[in-house]
Parts: C-alpha cells; structure tokens; sequence
C-alpha cells in the first residue's frame, strides 16, 4: 500500500492539493477550461500519508501495465469536475490512485466528500505519460495537464497549421520568451477521438520530444518534471503565441514578427538549441 490512511495529515499532500487548485483556477482564467473541460495529475514516487479525507477505497485494473511507475502515487482530477472549484474544496474533486507491485492496477482512494463517480476521460493518457517520463528507479516527480485553450484549438481547424512545421514557424515567431521556454516547439497530434487508445498512443510519442502538445480540434497536454506551474506556463506561453497570431490573421496587416537572425541571437544569448523553428520558404 503507498497511501496509508492516518490520523495526521501528511504536509506533502496538502501542497500538492494546493498546487493542483492553484492551477487549475489559473487554467479557468485562461479560458482554457470552459466548463468541466480540461483535467490534472500529479504523479510521485514512494507513500503519501492521507487523513480522513481520503478513506473510500476501491480497486481500479489499468488498460496497459505501468510496471515503471511501480511504488508510485497518482493524484488525479475527477471526470466532470471544474478545475476552476477545485482549489476551494480539493477532496470533492480529487482522488488518490496507488500503483500495485506490477503495474497491472491499482487502488482509488477517495473521499466521502466526492462529487464524481469516475476518474477523467484522459486519465489513460495522463497514465502513459506518466510512464514514459518516469523510468523505474528515476526521477520522483511528474506533472501532467490537459487543458482547451480556444486559440490554439482554434487554429488546429484550419489545414495549414494542421502541419507540425508551419504551426511552430508562425507561433514561435511572435516573442522571444516563447522560443526560450518551448525550444523543441509544440507537439501536433492530428484529431483522434477523446479518450480512445489512439489518442493516448499519439500522445505519448509527440511528448516524448516535447512538452506541450496540440491535439488538433480539441485542445493542449503538457508534462513537467519541474512542477505543476511549469506544466501551465508552457500552456500559457503556447496560448499567448495563438493569440498573436490570431490577432495577425484579422488585422488584414501581416506583422513580420522575429526573423530568423533575431531568433538565432536570442537562442544564442540564453544558451539553447535553435529547436523546432526553421525558416519559412
């Protein structure tokens, strides 16, 4: 068992909880979360002490062993709930996921206070994720959101920025924190259906080169091995460039944004790799 129900609250998971509130109210404000759209994980390694407020438990079998994430706890938002109510009652929206020795299943530790009956859509997506970013015996954090930022789903319907290459030289053009924080650019998975295991495989193979993706006609994943607010700067970041462009295609007046000398200087002066922006022919 990695969770064990105590009497005495364990300081981790209240930070945790909080984090996942206060981002998940940050998420809202970008309007990326309309609705009970968009969900969040945390995954960590070793046992993480709950108290009372997690005491219903039920066993959940996964669709794909996660044997790497063996010794791992999950914290997940509930399928149904707004992230933006999250930070003001944590336990209706949250529930605590263990994994068994194995990886086959695991056990979903609950509170009395829960206001949903299943874990997200996405949760088998977050789970693989999870796996791929955390090797047994590696890193002990990961973090993962989902959220539907309407610029960036905006543009994923029109067919040119259906193409990886043409979204990542028209949106990483638009400011230079832009290519300092997403180098390797913004993963492109074309439509799949919500939920289903093709989503979840096209996932896991563009975030494996990156950290934030674009699932075409629906909305963003990102993961971070840093913290839960890296996760949605990157979102935030990748939003504030759709908009720029967005602003580009009504105005009627092409702005020229970052040519490619200004955005070679910047990766130069802060020590990075060009990344995922290549010259427009």
């Amino acid at each position: 068992m990695h969770v064990l129900p105590d009497n005495a609250c364990d300081p981790r998971l209240d930070s945790l909880l909080e984090q996942i509130g206060r981002v998940g109210r940050r998420v809202a404000e970008m309007g990326a979360s309309e609705g009970a759209a968009g969900n969040i994980s945390i995954c960590i390694r070793g046992s993480l002490q709950v108290d009372g407020r997690f005491s219903l438990v039920e066993e959940i079998v996964f669709p794909a062993a996660v044997p790497e994430l063996d010794g791992s706890v999950l914290l997940v938002t509930g399928s149904g709930r707004r992230l933006r109510e999250v930070m003001d009652e944590p336990e209706a929206n949250i529930v605590c996921v263990t994994i068994d020795p194995g990886g086959l299943g695991g056990r979903i530790f609950a509170s009395m206070r829960r206001r949903f009956q299943r874990l997200t859509s996405e949760f088998n997506s977050h789970l693989a994720v999870h796996r791929n970013h955390m090797p047994s015996g590696t890193r002990g954090f990961h973090a993962v959101i989902h959220a539907q930022p309407p610029y960036l789903a905006y543009l994923s319907h029109i067919p040119r920025y259906q193409d990886a290459g043409h979204l990542n030289r028209r949106l990483l053009r638009w400011q230079p924190e832009t290519v300092v924080h997403i180098p390797e650019g913004i993963g492109l998975v074309p439509f799949r259906v919500p939920g289903s295991p093709e989503l979840t495989a096209a996932t896991v193979k563009e975030l494996h080169a990156h950290r934030i993706v674009l699932w075409a006609k629906h909305g963003v994943m990102a993961r971070s091995a840093i913290s839960l607010g890296e996760a949605c700067d990157l979102v935030e970041y990748a939003e504030t460039a759709a908009r720029y462009e967005h602003l580009d295609l009504c105005s009627g007046v092409s702005g020229e944004g970052l040519s490619t000398e200004e955005i070679l200087a910047v990766c130069a002066a802060f020590g990075i790799e060009r990344g995922a922006y290549k010259e427009e022919t």
